[in-house]
């Protein structure tokens, strides 16, 4: 969960909390989720955010809290990457409350996993060199 403190400067022209700012908060929320969730494959993977909705639901008077939800299980997004090789989109969910606990904003964050080609050429790259240093063969 991510917090965005109640400060003038994030308010709008009508006291609330700005939408880009609420926006952002859902967003990064979302980032860290996705990062938290997929952290042991970022050595092959660029987590990028595809699309995004959000639905102001009411005027967000106080201090903000996101909570996030993963829309798929990690392990089939996982699983799919695996067995497919290419990106694979999932969404999560975000809500944003105040400390009324009322909502005050829902956000769908499209985010994709993309393969880094150039770590998948570099992995492959390696692995033929030290398999031809290992069983003496030159490769040409």
């Amino acid at each position: 969960m991510l917090r965005l403190r109640d400060e003038p400067t994030f308010h709008n022209h009508v006291g609330g909390l700005h939408a880009g700012a609420m926006f952002t908060l859902a967003e990064s929320a979302s980032g860290a989720v996705v990062i938290g969730s997929f952290e042991d494959l970022l050595a092959t993977v660029t987590p990028l955010a595809a699309s995004a909705t959000i639905t102001y639901v009411r005027l967000a008077t106080g201090a903000v809290t996101a909570e996030v939800v993963l829309g798929r299980p990690a392990a089939e997004v996982r699983a799919e990457l695996a067995r497919m090789g290419e990106t694979v989109q999932f969404p999560v969910q975000v809500t944003l409350r105040t400390d009324d606990g009322r909502t005050n904003a829902e956000m769908t964050i499209s985010w994709a996993l993309r393969p880094q080609r150039q770590a998948v050429r570099a992995a492959t790259a390696t692995t033929r060199f030290v398999h031809c240093v290992t069983s003496g063969r030159r490769q040409v």
